[in-house]
């Protein structure tokens, strides 16, 4: 091809590119999306008026994130759990010829916040329970060693520290203000995602009875709570702290629990001062009042709490209470049923005097009582909700137990940690069958039973549920 016809041939491609671009530009003119004149575009928002109330309400969240987020902290531990050897274990003689078991090490996370300026720091009980090590993260991603000032397994709260000033420091509430329905907040680490927050309301409040902790008032919110978020707080529009996050329903959506901030103020300012918790002591076991026993003893309604048994020398002994008494009332509270009465005692204070309404012989009594230590209550069994309950001390084992009410062994009711059936792995709500296997009726058979081997090796066979387990473990 010559050169004129090769510089025509070039001019006639540069024209067709010229068209194609020119094409292009000409696309160019449509915009490829729309972008909001909120921020800077020409497109208007497809709704133009937001209701007042929604964009207050939504500043609002946001102001609450901005202001107590640098309290909320997250706490990450790490522990170490023997590790199970299910067809081994259950010989008295396991370590005589394998040595101690093993132990593995576990990593959790869990949530926390800020008190004090100077690093103290409330969470579940559960969250740093046998913990090996805890680090806390702040907001601003520094990360310090804390260590356990206390903790208090009956409520599910502890408090941590970590060396440092100058900290943002949470805002208490009032839990006892609280009304169904009122907004609920929830800042913490859930599944490690750092200070997550979720809203709801407040679902309910005064849960009990839920088996979770031995003194239960729980808050419940459907504000959503996950795995992680234990120890964070529940807050209010105000960013006041009402509640501390413990616990979901795991089989349900939407069902979380808080521990009310009032309820806990006592607990940790104990911690913080003295390293553990003292909680005030009548003396009496109780049972609820049902439908059949409030007609037997005359009353309308099935409240209160049924004395059952009365310990000599206790305070509810000097008082004059008597065995079969129904506690209706304590300082002009209605008593709701034995966890409330319970509650209700420990929060009064040892040393305070009381009033005590009962109902006795189709009359209303009042009397007055003197609130012991329940440090210094003889050892004896206790329950925590539905049978016999008081306040007492553990066994030889580490156990709190009752008579399960049908001859076919007692029933844990508290375990202590670090005590040697928790260590190895009983728990409480565990129906304890056998011992050296040895059919057990009752709590005296049970008494016997280990009082007998002092010094010696225990199997003890434990129905769970529909299933039965073997545990061996060491009395001293």
């Amino acid at each position: 091809m010559n050169f004129p016809h090769r510089k025509m041939l070039l001019v006639v491609l540069c024209s067709l590119l010229m068209s194609a671009l020119t094409g292009c530009s000409g696309k160019s003119d449509s915009p490829l999306y729309l972008e909001s004149n909120r921020k800077g575009g020409e497109a208007e928002a497809p709704v133009k008026d937001v209701a007042t109330d929604i964009l207050s309400t939504q500043k609002a969240f946001s102001n609450v994130s901005k202001k107590v987020t640098p309290c909320v902290v997250n706490i990450s531990t790490v522990s170490r759990k023997k590790i199970v050897q299910p067809f081994f274990e259950m010989n008295p003689f396991f370590e005589d010829f394998f040595g101690a078991p093993q132990t593995r090490r576990d990593k959790s996370l869990g949530s926390g916040f800020l008190i004090s300026k100077d690093g103290y720091i409330v969470t579940n009980d559960h969250v740093v329970r046998d913990a090996e090590s805890i680090q806390v993260k702040l907001s601003n991603d520094k990360v310090y060693d804390a260590k356990v000032v206390g903790g208090d397994q009956k409520s599910d709260i502890a408090v941590i520290k970590i060396s440092a000033a100058d900290l943002p420091a949470a805002v208490l509430g009032d839990s006892d203000k609280l009304d169904v329905g009122q907004w609920a907040i929830a800042i913490g680490n859930p599944f490690g995602l750092d200070r997550t927050m979720t809203v709801g309301v407040i679902s309910a409040t005064g849960r009990s009875n839920m088996g979770i902790e031995t003194y239960e008032n729980f808050i419940q919110t459907d504000a959503s709570i996950n795995p992680g978020n234990s120890g964070g707080p529940l807050l209010n529009v105000y960013g006041e702290v009402i509640g501390i996050n413990t616990a979901i329903v795991a089989a349900g959506q939407g069902i979380g629990f808080a521990i009310p901030i009032n309820m806990a103020k006592p607990i940790f300012s104990q911690l913080i001062q003295k390293g553990s918790v003292s909680r005030g002591y009548m003396g009496v076991t109780i049972q609820p009042v049902t439908e059949e026993l409030a007609q037997s003893f005359g009353l309308k309604h099935t409240r209160g709490a049924l004395v059952n048994d009365i310990i000599k020398g206790s305070p509810a002994d000097k008082a004059g209470i008597r065995q079969g008494d129904v506690i209706t009332a304590l300082n002009g509270v209605e008593v709701k049923d034995p966890s409330h009465l319970q509650r209700l005692v420990a929060e009064a204070g040892i040393g305070k005097s009381v009033r005590i309404t009962v109902f006795r012989d189709g009359k209303a009594l009042e009397l007055g009582l003197a609130l012991a230590n329940a440090d210094s209550a003889p050892k004896r069994q206790r329950e925590s909700g539905g049978g016999g309950q008081q306040d007492g001390g553990a066994d030889l084992l580490g156990l709190v137990v009752e008579d399960s009410g049908q001859g076919l062994g007692v029933v844990v009711v508290e375990t202590v940690r670090g005590g040697a059936a928790a260590e190895a792995g009983i728990r409480r709500g565990d129906l304890i069958v056998s011992i050296n296997r040895k059919r057990i009726a009752n709590s005296a058979e049970y008494e016997r039973a280990i009082s007998s081997s002092r010094n010696g090796n225990l199997t003890i066979l434990v129905r769970r549920g529909d299933a039965s387990i073997y545990f061996a473990l060491r009395v001293k």
